[in-house]
């Protein structure tokens, strides 16, 4: 299982650098992407405070610098839901969907080589 694990990897490092945009994350950033991304797709949305507050990420300070690179990079947006429009929710973008689609095929096919 570990040969996997590091193919995996290694796919994995050759997708970053196919995507400029995630290629200029440090891994504290991603993992800050990959949590939105995950509430996202469990159907809860993620707003602003409750980013700021995953103290297991980073300080306050290091998600707010995070947060805003990953909007400036294109990675994720703020949207808000109904009239309220106080609360904003950090969403990913298609580009991010589409790494991680290129990732979950990479996945796949790991799997299915191994």
């Amino acid at each position: 299982m570990k040969s996997v694990y590091l193919r995996f990897l290694s796919v994995a490092h050759a997708l970053d650098g196919e995507y400029e945009h995630v290629s200029k994350l440090d891994e504290t950033a991603k993992y800050l992407l990959q949590e939105i991304a995950l509430r996202h797709h469990e159907g809860k949305s993620m707003n602003v405070t409750e980013a700021m507050s995953l103290k297991r990420v980073a300080s306050q300070a290091t998600i707010h610098r995070k947060l805003v690179n990953l909007l400036e990079l294109g990675l994720i947006e703020q949207l808000f839901e109904g009239k309220n429009r106080r609360t904003k929710y950090l969403v990913p973008t298609k580009l991010a969907e589409s790494y991680f689609d290129k990732i979950g095929k990479a996945i796949k096919n790991t799997l299915v080589t191994s």
